[in-house]
């Protein structure tokens, strides 16, 4: 249990940075510019999907985070948004390197995951545009009109309370979540995932569906044991957001509309791992 606090404590710390920087970034969009200046800076996120699938590739869960609260505040598209989960590689990088995995297989599987996830973006983000979605109409949101926290004393002082309401958040959604993988194992997770050329992505997109770095772990070390294929870990990965979609469903309203967006990514992963695994492409 010790280890498991430990671990989740160093895991929330670690993201600590991020959500100050993009709560010091929205405090002062929200109080330092004017609406004109708000809403260009929403109309130029037509490039968001191309910015944010390579932002997303960089191993750490804080830019989904980030991503996350800035598509809460709607500063980024609902594609920009999709784009960064898709791309974010969280821990699998770290783990690559330190086993000394070639560098060709690295880049193509990032690759991958970018290409993946700023089409998915642009295609999104064209979609809402046509349909006219009443999210992708709305002004940004103030967090302080939103969350009433007297905001009025300072961006700073304002993006501390934001940061640490956020940080205890994660940090407790990561605490229950490390106790239930240490439960169940990854060694059981792994065998459902063994030999199975199509239901594997649909299971690794599930598996990438734990709020939690840890989902990367587990899905980049079983494919170095060669318990699952690429394309099975890609899928994983592809869903993989990270505490990301904690986040979304605290920061963002209508939960219904974060289940559509938890579905469309989870589609969008376990199809583009299915085809890579129809294709054949190994690595």
């Amino acid at each position: 249990m010790v280890d498991i606090l430990l671990d989740a404590s160093i895991d929330s710390v670690k993201l600590i940075p991020f959500l100050f920087v993009t709560y010091l970034i929205m405090e002062y969009i929200e109080h330092k510019t004017k609406d004109k200046t708000k809403e260009a800076i929403k109309k130029s996120g037509k490039y968001g999907p191309l910015i944010g699938s390579i932002l997303g590739v960089f191993p750490q869960c804080g830019f989904s985070v980030s991503a996350t609260n800035l598509y809460a505040a709607r500063v980024i598209t609902l594609g920009t948004l999709i784009a960064v989960y898709l791309s974010t590689s969280d821990e699998m990088l770290p783990i690559f390197l330190s086993e000394a995995v070639p560098i060709t297989t690295i880049l193509t599987i990032l690759g991958i995951k970018l290409i993946v996830g700023m089409i998915a973006g642009f295609c999104v983000d064209f979609v809402m545009r046509l349909r006219h979605k009443d999210e992708e109409e709305e002004k940004i949101i103030d967090l302080c009109e939103k969350e009433h926290c007297h905001c009025e004393h300072g961006i700073v002082k304002s993006s501390l309370k934001h940061t640490l309401n956020i940080f205890i958040f994660i940090l407790i959604v990561t605490i229950i979540i490390n106790i239930a993988i240490h439960f169940i194992g990854e060694e059981q997770i792994s065998g459902y995932l063994q030999n199975q050329p199509i239901l594997g992505p649909v299971i690794a997109g599930v598996i990438g569906l734990i709020p939690n770095c840890a989902a990367s772990v587990i899905l980049t070390q079983m494919y170095l044991k060669n318990v699952i294929s690429v394309a099975t870990l890609i899928s994983g990965l592809l869903v993989g957001a990270g505490v990301g979609l904690a986040v979304l469903f605290k920061m963002n309203k209508g939960i219904k509309q974060n289940f559509k967006i938890v579905t469309l990514l989870y589609g969008i992963g376990v199809i583009a791992g299915i085809m890579i695994e129809l294709i054949g492409i190994h690595i």
